[in-house]
């Protein structure tokens, strides 16, 4: 089994690249360093407007690191939407290994103390790697990814890597990159530091998020 260590990880995530496995069970691990690379224009990033209401109902309580193994562990579970994942038990350690240097991050949703949904990535300079996310609750995954869109605006990050876009991110704003555009890219933001802090207070993610209906004008 290829060995690979949090260190030899960082640098492949500087170069563009990151590991993935077949399966769940899979104990070997592949390097992945897409053509088109999926990624969210914070400045583009679209909520719709069922989940603009969800956020105003403040649906979820929303924690950060208060939970990253049962969130890892959570996306790399089966769902009913995916039989399998490409999590398996190198990347689980791995990932563990970053959350406890505080380069990885949790968005946890919870509803009556249970977590319920949520996502996690890594964080480098001023780029969050989004890895995955899981629900086990309608729509709290998406409400996770807003409330990460909202942290990154608010301590100055530049890039929101998706890896690969899905229907599901290209709601949200989702788009393809072509590798050159996306080393650029990834090149300035990693060059700029970011803060990952939260969760923020409600006013907050109202301002960031643009979440106030305008008021029309006759």
């Amino acid at each position: 089994m290829t060995q690979i260590t949090p260190e030899l990880l960082l640098k492949a995530y500087a170069f563009g690249v990151f590991p993935m496995a077949k399966s769940r069970h899979d104990q070997e691990v592949f390097w992945v360093q897409p053509k088109e690379r999926g990624v969210i224009p914070l400045d583009n990033f679209h909520i719709p407007r069922s989940m603009k209401k969800l956020l105003r109902r403040q649906e979820f309580d929303i924690r950060i690191d208060s939970a990253f193994e049962s969130v890892i562990e959570g996306c790399a579970q089966s769902q009913p939407s995916r039989e399998d994942t490409w999590i398996n038990e190198q990347i689980v350690e791995l990932f563990i290994d970053l959350f406890s240097a505080g380069l990885a991050h949790s968005v946890e949703c919870w509803k009556d103390n249970e977590l319920v949904g949520g996502l996690y990535g890594l964080s480098m300079g001023a780029v969050f790697f989004g890895e995955s996310m899981f629900t086990k609750s309608d729509n709290a995954s998406k409400y996770a990814l807003c409330h990460l869109v909202a942290i990154m605006k608010a301590g100055g990050y530049r890039l929101l890597d998706t890896q690969f876009t899905t229907d599901h991110l290209i709601q949200f704003g989702a788009i393809e990159m072509d590798h050159g555009n996306y080393m650029a890219e990834l090149g300035e933001a990693l060059s700029q530091l970011g803060f990952f802090k939260g969760p923020l207070p409600y006013s907050m993610i109202e301002r960031l998020l643009s979440l106030h209906p305008k008021t029309q004008t006759s």
